[in-house]
């Protein structure tokens, strides 16, 4: 049974999504992939500009996602990741779908997110989910650096 809860980045349960994302991103960028999860401060995904969710499988955390105010009708998405056993179900879908309710319902207009181009999976899900690239699609990402997307939710 499938259950999305809000927590706070630094709450103990969310420890393992933030462990792993952080090996995830230094596995494929090095120090900057780690440095990058401590690029902001938690209080920024907390109410009332931001969020934090977990997605469980009861009570296993398989997957989460977070956003922060980016500017006043724009919340930028950071965080969304999957538990490597549990890829390929659709669940980063359901994670990108919650935050986007989530941050309609604070009545931001906009989304806007980055992912890095050693992530073509990510790069795959937001497009598949309507987001439009701010970038040449044809381009070598390795050539691009940052791949930005933004979605109108209002």
């Amino acid at each position: 049974m499938l259950h999305v809860r809000p927590a706070r980045t630094t709450d103990p349960e969310a420890a393992p999504l933030i462990e792993a994302l952080t090996e995830d991103y230094a596995a494929r960028y090095g120090e900057p992939g780690r440095s990058e999860m401590t690029a902001h401060p938690p209080e920024e995904f907390a109410p009332p500009h931001g969020a934090f969710l977990l997605l469980f499988d009861r009570t296993e955390l398989i997957a989460g996602g977070a956003f922060r105010r980016f500017d006043a009708t724009t919340a930028e998405l950071k965080r969304i990741w999957t538990h490597a056993h549990h890829r390929r179900r659709g669940l980063a879908r359901r994670v990108l779908t919650e935050l986007e309710r989530e941050a309609k319902e604070l009545g931001y207009r906009r989304l806007y997110l980055t992912t890095g181009p050693r992530q073509p999976e990510a790069r795959g899900l937001y497009l598949a989910s309507g987001y439009t690239p701010l970038f040449d699609v044809s381009a070598d990402p390795l050539t691009i650096g940052p791949l930005p997307f933004e979605k109108r939710i209002a």
